[in-house]
């Protein structure tokens, strides 16, 4: 009665969910997002990792990008990604102009990207939706209020409209 090796999943270069996730923490919702595949472009891997716990703790798989051109490249090889988590202040080719960049591709004009900042000023909103941004959560980010926007995002799939 010993388990079977076949039934361990196999792991391409991405960080992927358990193949049997564990119910989010606080018994709320979140089936809703697992098996979903989101795509999180940060600098910083302290941010990729806490975001990537948080979004596999709701049975989420998740792809990373360390900087804008890695982001796209990354989003050109996995076709599957629903969502993007978009730092916008990278060196090189920062958020806006990745996010632009993004747009500008037929097959992700319609994709959700939401722009996490470091910098909460009034016009830094408006600014994340002019580049071509769905959405917009300043960080530290809140956990609750980041699924909100992804379930809102990925259960809708129509884009930025405007």
């Amino acid at each position: 009665a010993a388990r079977d090796p076949d039934a361990a999943p196999t792991r391409p270069r991405e960080v992927a969910a358990p193949a049997a996730p564990a119910p989010p923490a606080g018994g709320r919702g979140g089936t809703d997002l697992a098996g979903r595949k989101v795509l999180v472009v940060d600098d910083d891997v302290r941010n990729i990792f806490a975001l990537t716990s948080m979004l596999e703790s709701q049975g989420m798989q998740v792809v990373f990008a360390e900087n804008g051109r890695e982001g796209i490249e990354t989003l050109s090889a996995t076709p599957d990604v629903e969502a993007v988590l978009m730092d916008v202040m990278m060196p090189g080719l920062d958020g806006y102009e990745t996010t632009r960049a993004i747009r500008n591709m037929e097959a992700y004009r319609t994709l959700p990207i939401i722009a996490l900042t470091a910098k909460a000023l009034s016009g830094d909103r408006e600014k994340c939706l002019e580049a071509g941004a769905s959405d917009y959560i300043s960080k530290p980010v809140d956990t609750e209020k980041l699924l909100v926007l992804l379930r809102r995002w990925l259960g809708q799939k129509s884009g930025v409209e405007g």
